[in-house]
């Protein structure tokens, strides 16, 4: 069986309150367009999760929301927050669905993308992951408890600019 990883960076943030917390920053105007334009482009292409993984953060939460895949069950991982790529792998690994979206934060989701890919796409954005960046990656066999380094192949990446 063939699984899929949706690895989503978080759309644009707001810095209009500079006393608000990190964790709390929820999207700004063209974050909000963004993940929009992010659960159009999902739809789609047919990249349908059955499964997502996301950080409790305001804006990985937000852009969630709005990628509008409503009847998904989305699990909240505090450990997701600003994690770095062994962390996010643990928490793959702990996945149940074929197809799985991870929404995270740079510059561990970014780190991550490099470490998960045997190649990775040609593309000039890849190496710096920019906000709302999105990889498709499949892997061949086995269960997500299984998953190493370097054993996705990528099908597919987009930056918001592009949609």
């Amino acid at each position: 069986m063939i699984r899929r990883l949706i690895l989503m960076r978080h759309a644009k943030s707001s810095w209009d309150n500079p006393l608000q917390s990190d964790h709390d920053r929820p999207l700004n105007k063209r974050g909000r367009r963004s993940a929009d334009a992010l659960g159009n482009w999902l739809r789609g292409c047919a990249y349908l999760p059955d499964e997502i993984l996301c950080s409790t953060a305001a804006r990985t939460c937000e852009t969630c929301d709005r990628l509008r895949l409503d009847d998904v069950p989305t699990r909240y991982l505090d450990r997701l927050y600003m994690a770095g790529p062994d962390r996010m792998l643990a928490a793959l690994q702990g996945a149940t669905g074929a197809t799985v979206l991870m929404l995270g934060h740079n510059p561990g989701i970014g780190d991550f993308a490099q470490s998960i890919v045997a190649a990775p796409p040609q593309h000039d954005r890849f190496a710096d992951y920019p906000t709302g960046a999105t990889l498709v990656v499949a892997f061949e066999d086995g269960a997500w408890a299984d998953l190493r380094w370097r054993a996705g192949t990528t099908e597919d990446f987009v930056v918001p600019h592009e949609l």
